[in-house]
């Protein structure tokens, strides 16, 4: 015979089974959340750990603030590299960057402490944002010196005025700040394994043209005897908003009472041949700069077409080599010495008389 198991005339299985059935999900719930902030704080931790890594073998970049290698790694530079009551500012892209060498200008002018404040692969609008920024910081600066080329001042629309976030910015370069809140704000994974790989070589110089090298000016010297294509090519149309960001600058120094030189950098002659071979981009772009510097003062000197260079000067189309940045600078500081554009010495330095 089949005996039937008893089955309590209360329920009280049924209950059971309901209370088991409703504290399943959130055993689940608990595991789950378990795993996944293991996996967050692992993930952390494994970021962290590859950051000290990079940064014991060199090869930590800097934080992505602009998310160009090259300005980010010159932030770092100033950083690292302040430079004391500078009354000479240099602005621009990478022309300005690399074509004047601080050492130079104070042997000619020994009154200058200048500061290369120029930022790689940079429009106009974005140079003037970041020589506002300097400004602000550098109360010191009597005169702006902005080397560009005419690429420069075309496509401003393109790109955003702010380079950085001066509130981040700020505290890293000026306050030394821990950087490694930084590396978590600008979390990309991609960029900094792409930039892991390169930076160690080009801070030692041994990527030929890219090489994040820097004198104690910030100076960028590209030295290379070798030379490579004209690399840019047709300059898009020349763009207002550039030449309004550049009015901004000569206005605010205007009132302020300090001095802006606007140099247009030699270009090489063989670019000028293919892309503007009647010259009148070229005849534009200087109306609309002198146009610029005359509604709120400013000089301008066109070193393209006032000063001689041989072709084999250039390494592409608008770069020249380290070994010509020499004569190029000396020029430069001809010309401000005689435009009256040289600071004057700070009466807080000069030396004290003794009775």
């Amino acid at each position: 015979m089949i005996q039937t198991a008893d089955v309590p005339k209360d329920g009280s299985h049924a209950e059971q089974d309901a209370g088991t059935t409703a504290r399943a999900p959130g055993r689940v719930r608990s595991r789950y959340l378990l795993s996944l902030f293991a996996g967050l704080f692992g993930a952390l931790a494994m970021f962290c750990l590859t950051l000290l890594a990079l940064d014991r073998t060199g090869n930590l970049p800097p934080p992505a603030f602009s998310n160009i290698s090259c300005a980010d790694e010159k932030l770092n530079f100033m950083r690292d590299n302040p430079i004391q009551s500078p009354n000479l500012l240099i602005i621009g892209s990478s022309v300005a960057w690399r074509h004047v060498d601080g050492n130079v200008l104070t042997e000619a002018l020994p009154e200058v402490r200048p500061m290369n404040g120029a930022f790689c692969g940079l429009f106009a609008n974005q140079s003037t944002y970041v020589g506002h920024w300097l400004l602000d910081r550098q109360p010191s600066i009597q005169s702006v010196v902005m080397i560009a080329d005419p690429q420069d001042f075309a496509g401003c629309w393109r790109v955003p005025t702010a380079v950085f976030n001066r509130e981040h910015v700020d505290p890293y370069v000026y306050e030394n700040a821990s950087p490694w809140g930084h590396y978590m704000r600008y979390f990309s994974p991609k960029s900094l394994a792409r930039n892991a790989l390169t930076v160690k070589a080009q801070r030692a110089g041994e990527i030929e043209w890219d090489p994040l090298v820097f004198n104690r000016f910030g100076d960028g010297p590209l030295d290379t005897r070798n030379t490579r294509e004209l690399l840019y090519g047709r300059p898009d149309p020349l763009d207002s908003s550039c030449f309004e960001a550049l009015q901004g600058m000569s206005a605010r120094l205007a009132q302020e009472g300090r001095e802006l030189m606007v140099v247009s950098t030699p270009l090489h002659p063989k670019w000028k041949e293919k892309y503007d071979p009647d010259g009148t981009f070229m005849a534009d772009f200087d109306k609309r700069i002198m146009d610029t510097l005359s509604a709120t003062g400013g000089t301008y000197w066109n070193a393209d077409k006032d000063w001689s260079t041989p072709v084999t000067s250039f390494v592409d189309a608008v770069h020249m080599r380290w070994s010509v940045v020499h004569d190029f600078t000396a020029a430069l500081a001809e010309q401000m010495r005689d435009t009256a554009m040289a600071p004057m010495p700070s009466p807080s330095l000069e030396t004290a008389k003794v009775p």
